[in-house]
């Protein structure tokens, strides 16, 4: 059920929250799924109703940078400097959990994830139900990420008890991920909080690789997948009409050949790439829900947040790809 989040709506939701039982509510990234972060079985009801697996962990969500040490062990100080810059904000921080957190929450690792959501309806219902939130994207597992509060009621409907409806998500993609689990930082996802801004505040960052263990969520090759396969084009020219015939083309920004396709989405006019990360989730479901023949995303340069567009793209397209040859940028 869909409610508009007025303050008693909230309330209600907090109730289904200390009760034990999942709602949906908007951040400034994605609609999260949330439950009481302190409760394993409450937290589990995340992984059965989004079948998520069980080895990758969820992110906490709490009010303030003040309650990191409620479930965090240890706090270097390059962490606390990105917290006290980017929170609330869009971006995750990975430390050494206390016990307090459950095993199910950190996939059994000895590290969580937590930040401090940039959204007045989720910082009210954090406030309200009293109570640190673990809340991963409101879809089920591997599928586009939820950016309105129709997109959950769409994939997860009735097993959902209530879906607090805030508008649409101001980012549009997921947090940007940095570990300090290990001696020094590792940027575990990118986000519109990007790699430059975060080295030039604490210095050089690891990138995860591919054949990394999971430490945090998106982090597998093949994630945020629309229904429809999904293929990488560095520009239109080099699909051929039968190819475009009955496809869908994404692009970042305009392009100067976008005919025979069934389907085009820009999603920056300008190509202003904070719009078109904010845009991207809405118009690949959008896109799908046409149901083309194909999905054919035009290739951006990964610097800045064009790197987080690309993480996205590259795994909504992994072991997908058909019609033309992939190739990585």
């Amino acid at each position: 059920m869909i409610e508009p989040a007025s303050k008693q709506a909230i309330e209600r939701a907090a109730a289904l929250l200390r009760r034990g039982e999942v709602v949906a509510f908007p951040t400034e990234t994605v609609y999260g799924l949330g439950a009481d972060a302190l409760n394993p079985r409450a937290a589990a009801r995340i992984f059965a109703i989004k079948e998520r697996p069980h080895f990758d962990p969820l992110i906490v969500h709490i009010g303030a940078a003040e309650q990191l040490a409620e479930v965090a062990a240890d706090i270097p100080r390059a962490a606390r400097e990105l917290a006290a810059a980017h929170w609330p904000g869009p971006l995750t921080l990975v430390l050494a959990k206390r016990d307090i957190v459950p095993d199910i929450v950190s996939a059994g690792l000895p590290t969580v994830a937590v930040r401090v959501p940039a959204h007045p309806v989720a910082l009210d219902l954090i406030a309200a139900t009293g109570r640190p939130i673990a809340a991963p994207s409101a879809n089920p597992f591997g599928y586009v990420s939820p950016t309105r509060a129709a997109h959950v009621a769409a994939q997860l409907g009735d097993r959902v008890p209530l879906i607090l409806d805030g508008g649409p998500c101001r980012v549009g993609i997921e947090s940007t991920i940095v570990s300090f689990a290990a001696d020094s930082p590792t940027l575990l996802r990118h986000g519109v909080i990007t790699q430059e801004a975060i080295e030039a505040q604490i210095g050089p960052v690891r990138v995860a690789a591919a054949g990394d263990a999971i430490a945090a969520p998106g982090q597998l090759p093949r994630h945020y997948s629309p229904a429809t396969s999904l293929t990488l084009i560095d520009s239109p020219h080099e699909l051929t009409p039968d190819l475009r015939s009955g496809a869908a083309l994404l692009a970042c920004a305009p392009v100067d050949d976008s005919a025979g396709f069934a389907a085009v989405r820009i999603l920056s006019p300008t190509g202003d790439l904070e719009e078109a990360a904010a845009a991207l989730f809405a118009a690949v479901r959008d896109i799908d829900e046409l149901r083309p023949t194909h999905i054919y995303a035009v290739r951006i340069a990964p610097h800045g947040i064009g790197r987080a567009i690309m993480d996205r793209l590259r795994r909504a397209a992994a072991g997908r790809e058909s019609g033309i040859e992939s190739r990585e940028s």
